[in-house]
């Protein structure tokens, strides 16, 4: 009984796996499909708003949230503030619950700006109730725009994204507009261009395919624009899951708003340089996704929408479950080998490995033709797969321990991702000159799980061993990537505790320090 139940358990999984490596090949295909009249669209919208004898542009109100951003807040302002709009239609908000020297940067930033005339107010709250989205709540009280753009702190912002954005909302349907990130240091390290190729493989082709498609996508926190009313109308900001975004985008389409995505209107960001803060913000993610499904999947599958609407939404919504079905294969491997001689007739084999190469090389696939859409040297950046498939594979443990919080309604600690100001060049350190290394207090404390990595590493070699000894070629090479991903996160992870990274000191934050309560 116990060899089938492991059997059944393994091949589940092993289903599951390809399930959502398949659906790569889905959202590339309507990627290349709709790419060309969707470029027309954006082009056509914005020569009719052109065209228009009054060129009239509705009052945008700019809302910076901001908590303790002493490194990059100053740039984020000056970006800001550098907005080619109608001075009469922009107003900007700094929504500042810092509890450092931020707030004196921020206060010098908004009088100088201020001084230029520019309507700009730092709005600072006694209570970080909501954190972000209590922020832009709370923000929405006093801002007079009719339309919202809102910035994280490591965004830089192009002086004409206004003008390339606000004429979409001409349709009275669209409720937020979307553009596509950018890097700042995508250069930085081999970890740094690995991210980089994800990034650019969810907003080259994830984000482009669903909207043009007509397929539910997501709100990305930042680079973005919202109507005021679409907010209201879908119940406004909600903190009752880490991602508070994605929840208001998908409640505001579900309330029948339109979402444009622009993929053509690239705002550039940091990427974490560090492996700790990476990790924080893909557990972040992870479980904030699946707070938000737990949340809406009821309401979406029981929606008037089109039944492969729903489909892509589920698979959208759930995508982190693949974390948890990968570490299921890892574990169940052993014992399968066990239970199972592992034998296939040749029809079988084939038909299996086969199988098992789409289901991989799905991801590659759609990260290639994001980095050929969009890079002008895509071979040279594709080098970085590698990388990113070792460290996809290797997060496996602290996604599945975010994902299994998120399914048991468990609270935990919300940490933060340090932005450094990291530039374009190489390794280079465009942090002010008086930065202390040392006291800076942005580094992120090791999580826990960082012994199930190096556990999962060694147990994932042994069934290397194991397999290859009796000669089964199949599953060979992903326990090897299993090995490699797990040993790697699990190894930096540590090197980077021990050596105190971006300080040259080995101090680091306890989690009490560093960690934010989850939103009620």
């Amino acid at each position: 009984m116990l060899t089938e139940v492991f059997l059944v358990a393994y091949w589940t999984a092993v289903a599951g796996l390809l399930v959502y490596g398949l659906n790569c090949y889905v959202l590339t295909s309507a990627f290349l499909r709709h790419r060309a009249a969707a470029a027309r669209h954006r082009d056509a919208v914005r020569a009719a708003h052109a065209a228009r004898v009054d060129e009239t542009w509705p009052h945008v109100t700019v809302q910076l949230p901001v908590f303790n951003e002493r490194f990059v807040v100053d740039r984020l302002i000056a970006a800001a503030a550098a907005l080619d709009y109608p001075r009469d239609k922009l107003e900007i908000q700094v929504l500042d619950d810092s509890t450092d020297d931020t707030v004196d940067i921020v206060a010098v930033a908004v009088r100088q700006v201020a001084a230029r005339g520019l309507a700009i107010t730092h709005v600072r709250r006694t209570q970080r109730e909501g954190y972000k989205a209590g922020a832009l709540r709370d923000g929405m009280t006093s801002a007079k725009g009719e339309i919202l753009a809102i910035f994280d702190a490591d965004f830089v912002p192009p002086t004409d994204f206004l003008r390339r954005s606000v004429p979409f909302f001409c349709d009275e349907r669209v409720g937020l507009v979307q553009a596509r990130w950018g890097h700042l240091n995508r250069d930085h390290s081999a970890l740094t261009r690995a991210q980089a190729v994800a990034i650019d493989g969810h907003f080259g082709i994830e984000q482009s395919a669903r909207n043009s498609a007509g397929w539910m996508l997501n709100f990305n926190g930042t680079a973005g624009l919202w109507r005021r009313a679409a907010i209201d109308d879908a119940g406004g900001w909600q903190a009752d899951t880490l991602t508070e975004d994605l929840d208001l985008s998908y409640r505001s389409q579900l309330a029948g708003w339109r979402v444009e995505y622009l993929p053509d209107l690239e705002v550039p960001a940091e990427i974490p340089a560090d492996l700790i803060a990476f990790k924080s913000q893909q557990r972040r993610w992870a479980k904030g996704s699946i707070q938000t499904a737990r949340k809406l999947l009821g309401r979406v599958v029981m929606s008037r929408l089109p039944l492969v609407t729903k489909l892509q939404a589920v698979l959208h919504l759930t995508h982190y479950l693949v974390h948890p079905l990968m570490l299921a294969v890892a574990l169940l491997s052993v014992p399968v080998l066990h239970a199972w001689d592992g034998h296939f007739g040749p029809t079988l084999f084939v038909v299996a490995a086969l199988g098992l190469a789409l289901g991989t090389a799905g991801p590659s696939t759609l990260y290639v033709t994001s980095q050929r859409a969009l890079r002008p040297d895509p071979w040279r950046r594709l080098a970085s797969l590698p990388m990113l498939m070792v460290v996809g594979t290797g997060v496996a443990v602290s996604n599945t321990r975010a994902v299994v919080e998120a399914l048991c309604g468990i609270h935990s600690p919300f940490v933060r991702t340090p932005k450094l100001r990291l530039g374009e060049d190489s390794s280079q350190d465009q942090r002010p000159a008086d930065a202390s290394r040392s006291t800076t207090g942005y580094l992120l404390p090791v999580d826990a799980t960082v012994l199930g990595e190096l556990v999962m590493a060694a147990y994932c070699l042994v069934g290397l061993w194991l397999y290859l000894e009796r000669g089964k070629w199949l599953v060979g090479p992903f326990l090897a990537l299993y090995a490699a991903g797990f040993g790697y996160v699990g190894l930096r992870t540590l090197r980077e505790s021990w050596r105190g990274t971006f300080t040259g000191s080995s101090q680091r934050v306890t989690r009490s320090e560093a960690a934010e309560p989850d939103a009620p």
